[in-house]
């Protein structure tokens, strides 16, 4: 069984975020679908809690959580809430990428404010026009004698209504590189984002740079780094979040169905004894289990460093968003037309489920890389 894979320290710490989960997010998850919003107060409970600091030192204020304890919190997070998890992918990201290339300087004044959740950051790489195709943004930073000015328009900014800092990616002097940007730097404006398919709560929004002014100490790592380093990191981390996220959600259908197949009755008995819907709740559970044991192995490989764990990520992300259509479309199935109203959490969990194939790498991207990974170790010219 998968809990083999886990020491009892992950696994009290697992018990916790599904304690955490059942008691304070589940019940609300709906309404911040509804609402398109979290609200503050509630944010406030996951800052007591220490969560925005999941993986971040201990001696910058955060947890230090290894990367399998991290995937797990993040599991729990999907199940309850794809609209929450949005909000930790990207936090994440910003976090995981000031650790691995940010100057001292910015870690020791950056990441205690992460960790906090005084800060809340965001991910700024996609564009209006630019999405998958992220080496060829528009962008554009331009150099001065004390600051840079980045001028461009960001689209599809998860959690952008709320965010305090962002990481921004543009061109400098025809380079792709990335930058901290504070929303409260002169020329920058957010636009919130409404009516999405899914992630409905994640508060997105549009980021606007008119020359927006900052600090020459702001950038992120060096001038051409910008994609292949810094985003590049921060992008692998959200695809393991995205992953665990997935099967969290894959995880509440199954939870789901089987409750409502063993109530619901038709011809005088539990629709669960019908073995068409059987059928459909052990493929659920079956490719629940894989793909966590996939994010198992992306988040071993990624606690030793190896770096298999880049690609063993996006094959977890793949599977495991991929398994959770499948799974939202039979638990809508078996709940009938009672499954497609907002009385039952699994048409929120259908909507949720496609933005996952999409989000921090579409599915085909992921698809492109493993085929060429298999390429490159699987054929041997003779």
């Amino acid at each position: 069984m998968m809990e083999a894979n886990l020491t009892r320290k992950h696994l009290k710490l697992k018990e916790s975020f599904r304690d955490f989960a059942d008691k304070e997010i589940m019940p609300y998850a709906d309404q911040f679908d509804k609402d398109e919003n979290i609200p503050p107060e509630f944010l406030k409970k996951l800052a007591e809690k220490k969560y925005f600091g999941g993986f971040i030192p201990k001696q910058m204020g955060g947890c230090g959580w290894d990367m399998v304890t991290y995937g797990l919190h993040c599991e729990e997070i999907g199940r309850a809430s794809a609209s929450l998890l949005s909000l930790f992918t990207v936090h994440g990201m910003l976090s995981w990428a000031i650790m691995k290339w940010g100057t001292l300087n910015q870690q020791t004044y950056w990441l205690p404010r992460l960790a906090s959740g005084k800060t809340l950051g965001a991910f700024a790489l996609s564009e209006p026009e630019v999405g998958s195709d992220a080496k060829n943004i528009t962008t554009e930073a331009a150099v001065f004698e004390d600051c840079y000015r980045i001028t461009g328009k960001k689209k599809w900014i998860s959690c952008g209504k709320i965010a305090n800092l962002f990481l921004v990616s543009a061109l400098c002097e025809g380079l792709s590189s990335a930058f901290l940007v504070e929303k409260t730097s002169p020329g920058l404006a957010t636009t919130p984002t409404f009516g999405l398919l899914g992630f409905r709560g994640a508060m997105l929004s549009e980021v606007e740079l008119n020359e927006c002014r900052i600090p020459k100490e702001n950038l992120l790592g060096k001038i051409g780094f910008g994609f292949s380093h810094v985003a590049g990191a921060a992008l692998d981390l959200g695809r393991y979040c995205i992953a665990w996220g997935s099967v969290g959600l894959s995880q509440a259908c199954v939870e789901a169905s089987v409750k409502y197949s063993s109530e619901r009755t038709q011809y005088g008995s539990p629709i669960k004894e019908h073995q068409l819907i059987q059928q459909m709740v052990a493929n659920m559970i079956t490719s629940t289990k894989a793909a966590r044991l996939m994010c198992l192995n992306a988040g071993y490989l990624k606690d030793i460093n190896d770096p298999d764990s880049i690609i063993e990520t996006a094959i977890a992300k793949y599977f495991a968003s991929t398994s959770a259509v499948e799974a939202a479309l039979d638990s809508v199935q078996i709940h009938g037309a009672n499954g497609c109203s907002d009385n039952y959490p699994v048409q929120r969990y259908l909507r949720d489920a496609k933005i996952m194939e999409i989000i921090e790498g579409s599915n085909q991207m992921q698809q492109l890389l493993i085929a060429k990974y298999g390429y490159a170790h699987y054929y041997t010219k003779r």
